[in-house]
């Protein structure tokens, strides 16, 4: 702060000398200091110094800014200070403030504080104020985040668990109103979709079931036809068999829960490899990641057992490889045979779809062995495809998330 006394010398030409207070400085100007400063005290305190100046009320002007700090009470503070160190003088001015006198030439004589670089000292209080606020405020943030923040990632990592295993158990319902909410309309969900899978599997495979006893009283009716007919009919029968086998084949593997255990898959390919080489299949595996996934492992194994004599049977020779990238192992089996074309890469994993019309096993099965590898794949929340090889050939490539 600086006193109307001490103000008035410098306007004079004899500043006072400060030890602890920045100096005034007075300067001449061709306008008048803005913005003008407003308050009970501005009036008093131009009159008291255009009286010791010897110029008019209106040849002199206050300006500066004040900051949110600076009100009644910060003022009533100074005073007090003021009259604790013994001075007298009832009125001052806190810097930053300028003040004008008109001069006769009609310039302006400015005295004031240096203008700081940077930041105000009302500024820097407050920043400082900000600054430590935000620092005592940090640690009781980061606990409220993190016990805000658990439950929804507990919620996202169950999401991504269920598109790996169907079967999972449920969320614990812990945390706020909302997320326990949302937590039990997940399990309510899950439940569901489970429910709807095994429903579906069981009906499918109490179908495929009862009609093992028409075909065998179909048998036993056929016995009296002639020989020509009776071969015909019992080839029909046999290939509906055959169907109805590999049908409660898919629904036994799909619905049985497998106890999911750590493996390495270049190990389980080797093996594979080796045990269709001892049969004189051409199978080889390439060198290639030691990768650990989580997994069945018979589920896996025959995902990879279809694939690879899949690609023996129609395209001559197999050729698997384990390779790892950024979230996925992906695992590829090539073959040398005629591919397929774009407009069949999906359809060969719907069941019983098959590229060969004849349903005689030798020439290509039943139709359900993709299906199978595709679901396997899916219910360990990755997937399979199959692409053409420019040079010839196709690729078999199958993700599994870590």
């Amino acid at each position: 702060m600086y006193r109307v006394v001490e103000i008035v010398r410098t306007a004079a030409g004899n500043p006072p000398t400060f030890t602890e207070r920045p100096p005034l400085r007075r300067r001449f100007e061709d306008k008048a200091p803005s913005p003008p400063l407003e308050g009970r005290s501005i009036p008093i305190i131009r009159a008291r110094i255009a009286a010791d100046l010897g110029v008019g009320v209106a040849d002199v002007v206050i300006a500066g800014e004040r900051g949110p700090l600076a009100d009644r009470r910060v003022s009533r503070v100074l005073r007090d200070r003021a009259a604790r160190e013994g001075v007298r003088e009832e009125h001052f001015l806190t810097a930053p403030f300028e003040l004008g006198v008109r001069q006769p030439d009609g310039r302006w004589l400015v005295v004031g504080t240096r203008q700081p670089f940077g930041l105000s000292d009302w500024q820097k209080r407050l920043a400082l104020w900000f600054v430590l606020s935000a620092l005592a405020m940090a640690p009781v943030a980061w606990i409220f985040a993190r016990r805000l923040s658990a439950p929804i990632k507990g919620f996202a990592t169950a999401a991504e668990r269920l598109g790996r295993d169907p079967t999972a158990p449920p969320l614990a319902l812990k945390g706020p109103i909302e997320i326990a909410q949302a937590t039990r309309a997940f399990n309510e969900m899950q439940t569901r979709l489970r429910r709807y899978v095994e429903d579906r599997t069981a009906m499918m495979g109490a179908i495929a079931h009862d009609l093992r006893t028409p075909l065998t009283r179909l048998r036993f009716r056929i016995e009296g036809l002639p020989e020509d007919q009776r071969t015909k009919f019992a080839s029909d029968l046999d290939q509906m068999e055959e169907m109805i086998a590999a049908t409660l084949a898919f629904v036994r593997d799909t619905s049985r829960a497998g106890e999911r255990t750590p493996l390495e898959l270049s190990s389980l390919l080797e093996s594979l490899c080796d045990e269709m080489a001892e049969t004189g299949a051409p199978a080889e595996m390439e060198p290639g990641d030691k990768v650990v996934l989580v997994g069945d492992p018979m589920a896996l194994r025959r995902l990879f057992a279809n694939l690879l004599e899949n690609a023996v049977k129609f395209g001559g020779r197999a050729r698997a490889r384990v390779f790892q990238d950024d979230t996925n192992v992906v695992v590829e089996i090539e073959d040398d045979g005629p591919g397929i074309p774009p407009q069949d890469a999906e359809r060969v994993f719907e069941p019983f779809y098959r590229r060969e019309p004849s349903r005689n096993r030798k020439t290509g099965g039943i139709g359900l062995g993709l299906a199978v590898v595709r679901s396997i794949a899916r219910g360990h929340g990755g997937d399979v495809d199959l692409v053409n090889r420019p040079s010839g050939g196709l690729t078999a490539r199958v993700l599994l998330p870590l």
